[in-house]
């Protein structure tokens, strides 16, 4: 089983977190950091569309982050954040702490809406227990269903 992440506001937090654990080589294909909507277009295949019409920070926009993760490296299982992080950022609609989350196991995709509070940093380790543990949890449903 492989695993790629596609991160944002997370910068490569997820991807440390399981290059952490030993043995991760051998599950961990590729992680990208896609910081910019430029780099969101070419290395992921986000539509610029999509980025107009939504922003980056979307369910719209991460769910096309993680299926062309998926599509490019070809990994089994993919989680793509985007957030406001904070401290400054945020607006009415997306307020710091807004973070959309998109995952890819096989065929399936969804996306995920959270609300963090905290510092910078703390909504960005939230960020990466939370789609950490929703991978855990629907790999291991996945199995025992």
């Amino acid at each position: 089983m492989h695993v790629t992440t596609a991160e944002s506001c997370t910068g490569g937090m997820i991807s440390s977190a399981i290059v952490d654990v030993p043995g991760a080589s051998s599950v961990l294909t590729e992680a990208y950091v896609t910081y910019s909507n430029e780099a969101k277009m070419r290395l992921l295949g986000v539509k610029a569309e999509t980025l107009e019409k939504f922003g980056a920070v979307s369910g719209e926009t991460v769910r096309e982050m993680a299926e062309g993760a998926k599509r490019v490296t070809k990994a089994d299982c993919v989680i793509a954040v985007s957030g406001v992080a904070g401290p400054d950022g945020g607006s009415e609609d997306k307020p710091v702490g807004t973070i959309y989350a998109g995952f890819v196991i096989g065929s399936r995709s969804w996306v995920r809406n959270f609300r963090f509070s905290g510092t910078r940093r703390e909504v960005r380790e939230q960020t990466t227990r939370m789609a950490l543990e929703e991978l855990y949890i629907n790999l291991v449903s996945k199995f025992i269903a």
